[in-house]
C-alpha cells in the first residue's frame, strides 16, 4: 500500500536515518536532521542505482509521483537517468551566461556594424542588469515579454528597438547550438505610434542658436552641435551623420557607402557652403589621423553616436525655449516637410533622405537625380538662412576645392 499525505504531515525523524516506500521504487529518505527526500530507486544495465527527485514537504506526494513516473520513462529509453542529469548540471556550468553572449555577439556582428555600438549600449542599460549572469539557456519567452514590457513602459519605441537587437542576438546563439530555439520565437512588437513632430521657423531658429559654438550657455559637446546642424541641413539620419568620414568627402559631395546605408546602396549627398563650413568646424575638434569628421570625447578611436545626440537634446531642450520634445530624427523629418513646402518634386525629395524609389518606378528609373538633389538642398539652405537670420555668402573657393585629407 502506497504512502498517504495523512501518513507524510505525521513522521518525525528518528535516531538514525530511515526510509518509507510508496511503490515503484520511490521512497522518502528521512534523515535524523529532519530532512526528508524523495528517492527513485531502479536498476539500470543490471546495477542498483538511485537518483534524488526533491525535497518533501516542497515537492509534494502526487509530484513525486509523477517525478518518478517521468524517470522511468526515460529508463525505458535506455538511458540512465542519473548520468544523464550529471550530464546537464556539466553543460549548465559551462553553457555561456548572456553577458557571455553579447561579448560574443559583439565581436561576431556588431562590432563593425555602423549601429553596432547603438545596439549594444541597449542590451548594455536593459538587459545586462536582470540577465547577464543568467545561463542564455535559461532565458524562456516569459522572462523575454517581461523585460521588454518593462521597457515599453518607459519608453515605447526603445522597447521595440531592444526587441529587434534581442531577436538577432538569441538567433546568433541558436545558429551556434548554445539553445534550441530563441526565447523571442513568437513575440510580436508592439504597433508604434508613427511620430509626426516638424519643427516650426521659430523652433528652428531657437535650436540654431543655442548649437552656436560660442553659445557656451549651452552645455552641448561642439561636437555634436556641428553634427545636429548637419542633420538639419542634409536630411541624413543621426547615424549616418555621427559615423561620416573624411574619407566619403569629396569636395562639395559627401559619398555614403553601402554598407552604412540602411537601403544598403550607396548614397550621395551635395553639399552647400553652410554644410562645407560645418566640416571645416569639425576638424578644428578632429585629432589629426582620425578617421571621423564627427570624433567623440569618450571613445578613443570612434565617432560620437546617436544617442549622444538624443541625450544633449532631452537635457537641453527647455533650455532652448522649445515648448515640445523633439529628436534628432526629427530634424529629418522637419528638412523633408520643408522640401515640400518650398516646391520640391516628392521624388527628388525621397531621393534627397536616401529613400529607395518605389514600385514600378525603382525597377525602370535609374535616373541619379544628383542634380535635383543639389537644386533642392541649396533651396534648403537658402530657406535655412532667412530662418535663422544668416547672410547669403559665395561659397569660398578653397572650401568647395578642399579634399579633406586625414
Amino acid at each position: 500500500m502506497g504512502l498517504s499525505d495523512a501518513q507524510l504531515r505525521k513522521i518525525r525523524p528518528r535516531e538514525s536515518r530511515f526510509e518509507l516506500t510508496d511503490g515503484k521504487g520511490l521512497v522518502l529518505l528521512v534523515l535524523p536532521s529532519g530532512r526528508r527526500s524523495w528517492l527513485l530507486r531502479y536498476q539500470f544495465e543490471g546495477k542498483p542505482r538511485r537518483i534524488t527527485l526533491g525535497e518533501y514537504p516542497d515537492m509534494s506526494l502526487l509530484q513525486a509521483r509523477n517525478a518518478s513516473e517521468a524517470t522511468r520513462s526515460i529508463i525505458k529509453q535506455g538511458l540512465d537517468p542519473a548520468l544523464k542529469r550529471t550530464e546537464e548540471k556539466t553543460a549548465h556550468k559551462t553553457s555561456p551566461t548572456v553577458s557571455d553572449l553579447l561579448t560574443e555577439y559583439w565581436d561576431m556582428e556588431l562590432k563593425d556594424s555602423p549601429s553596432g555600438k547603438e545596439r549594444r549600449r541597449l542590451v548594455e542599460k536593459d538587459v545586462l542588469p536582470p540577465w547577464g549572469k543568467r545561463k542564455v539557456a535559461e532565458i524562456t519567452r516569459r522572462d523575454a515579454a517581461l523585460l521588454l514590457d518593462t521597457v515599453r513602459a518607459r519608453a515605447p519605441v526603445t522597447g521595440n528597438r531592444l526587441q529587434g537587437v534581442l531577436v538577432r542576438m538569441f538567433n546568433f546563439a541558436a545558429e551556434r547550438g548554445v539553445l534550441e530555439h530563441s526565447p523571442l520565437m513568437g513575440l510580436r512588437k508592439k504597433k508604434e505610434q508613427p511620430r509626426s513632430r516638424v519643427l516650426a521657423d521659430k523652433e528652428i531658429k531657437l535650436l540654431w542658436d543655442a548649437l552656436a559654438l560660442d553659445n557656451t550657455a549651452m552645455d552641448i559637446y561642439r561636437v555634436s552641435k556641428l553634427a545636429l546642424k548637419m542633420i538639419l541641413l542634409t536630411g541624413q539620419r543621426p547615424g549616418e551623420v555621427c559615423g561620416m568620414t573624411w574619407d566619403e568627402i569629396d569636395g562639395d559631395t559627401w559619398n555614403i557607402p553601402a554598407e552604412r546605408m540602411k537601403s544598403k546602396e550607396p548614397h550621395s549627398v551635395p553639399l552647400g557652403s553652410m554644410a562645407l563650413e560645418i566640416i571645416g568646424q569639425a576638424r578644428l575638434y578632429s585629432p589629426r589621423g582620425s578617421a571621423f569628421v564627427f570624433k567623440s570625447s569618450h571613445f578613443k578611436e570612434g565617432p560620437i553616436t546617436p544617442h549622444s545626440l538624443s541625450k544633449a537634446i532631452l537635457r537641453h531642450w527647455q533650455e532652448m525655449g522649445i515648448t515640445e520634445r523633439f529628436t534628432p530624427h526629427d530634424l529629418r523629418r522637419t528638412l523633408r516637410t520643408r522640401l515640400a513646402e518650398i516646391g520640391v518634386d516628392d521624388v527628388v525629395g525621397e531621393r534627397v533622405l536616401g529613400h529607395k524609389l518605389q514600385g514600378i518606378m525603382a525597377v525602370y528609373n535609374r535616373h541619379s537625380y544628383d542634380k535635383e538633389k543639389r537644386l533642392a538642398l541649396a533651396q534648403w539652405e537658402k530657406k535655412l538662412r532667412e530662418i535663422v537670420c544668416i547672410e547669403s555668402v559665395e561659397q569660398p573657393a578653397e572650401i568647395i576645392s578642399l579634399r579633406f585629407a586625414t
